[in-house]
């Protein structure tokens, strides 16, 4: 979390660093728990107590087998029920829209975390409530209170 003042950020530079930075490592974090508990097989790394190090870069399942780069079962799930719900990672900013959408235009690398699903992107009115929902292309929904108001009432953002 960041104490983020958009009157204070001219020019948005600041903004620009967060977004650029602790949410996409926010990004790695979040998608590496989400894949390991989602499909432990294919993004986690199985049982922990089996491990061998490889390289520095992963870890085995015992003495063999494929390169497994995920976290282990361990540090999703504690033998009843998982540790969280597999939730994708949504990104909460009190902002102006149009310069979230002018930073996400100039890093289309983030802009895609969004765009395609893996993070959700909510602009803060200023009281602090969820008012804007960020619907991918550069376009944001409207919200009314916690739900989004019909799709006709979407915005493009100025870019």
């Amino acid at each position: 979390l960041h104490d983020y003042d958009w009157k204070q950020d001219k020019g948005f530079g600041v903004l620009e660093l967060i977004m650029t930075a602790p949410i996409v490592v926010a990004s790695w974090i979040s998608l590496q728990y989400y894949g390991s508990t989602v499909a432990p097989d294919l993004f986690g790394s199985g049982n922990k107590l089996l491990h061998n190090v490889i390289g520095g870069i992963g870890v085995a399942e015992g003495n063999g087998g494929s390169l497994r780069a995920g976290l282990p079962w361990q540090s999703v799930h504690d033998g009843a029920r998982y540790a969280h719900d597999p939730l994708r990672l949504s990104v909460c900013i009190e902002a102006p829209r149009d310069a979230m959408s002018e930073i996400l235009g100039r890093h289309p690398e983030v802009r895609a975390l969004f765009d395609h699903g893996w993070m959700h992107l909510f602009a803060l009115d200023e009281a602090g409530q969820m008012a804007w929902r960020y619907a991918g292309d550069l376009h944001w929904t409207a919200m009314a209170g916690r739900h989004l108001v019909q799709p006709s009432a979407r915005l493009e953002a100025a870019v």
